[in-house]
């Protein structure tokens, strides 16, 4: 069991930057792997990317690779999003999500959720 909260997002300008931080507590943080999504309007909540455990296998989704890296700091119970050259269509609500185990994209595996923050891109 562990309980999430995302920070760090908020509004920037086409090919900008943001970081967005998701703070874990609860049990056995470190046993988790995480993973980020988002939900645009009108649209279904869609995977963006995930790190094991261990922190040595990020994926990425096809939309945001090159331009977005999650990493984790287990000591700090935290997961971050560091978004890159950042466009519109990358206008959400990002949600951090937590289970135990192996990597996975689809988002029904993940147990665990944050209650997500917004990010907006302007042109």
């Amino acid at each position: 069991q562990v309980q999430l909260v995302e920070s760090g997002g908020g509004l920037v300008q086409a090919g900008g930057s943001l970081r967005l931080s998701c703070a874990a507590s609860g049990r056995t943080f470190s046993s988790y792997a995480m993973g980020w999504f988002r939900q645009a309007p009108g649209k279904e909540r869609e995977f963006v990317a995930a790190i094991s455990w261990s922190g040595t296998k990020p994926y990425y989704a096809d939309s945001v690779k090159g331009r977005f890296t999650i990493s984790r700091d287990n000591a700090k119970n935290t997961v971050y999003l560091q978004m890159n050259s950042l466009k519109p269509e990358d206008t959400a609500v990002y949600y951090c999500a937590a289970k135990s185990g192996s990597v996975y994209y689809t988002s029904s595996l993940y147990p665990h959720w944050g209650q997500g923050t917004q990010v907006t891109v302007s042109s």
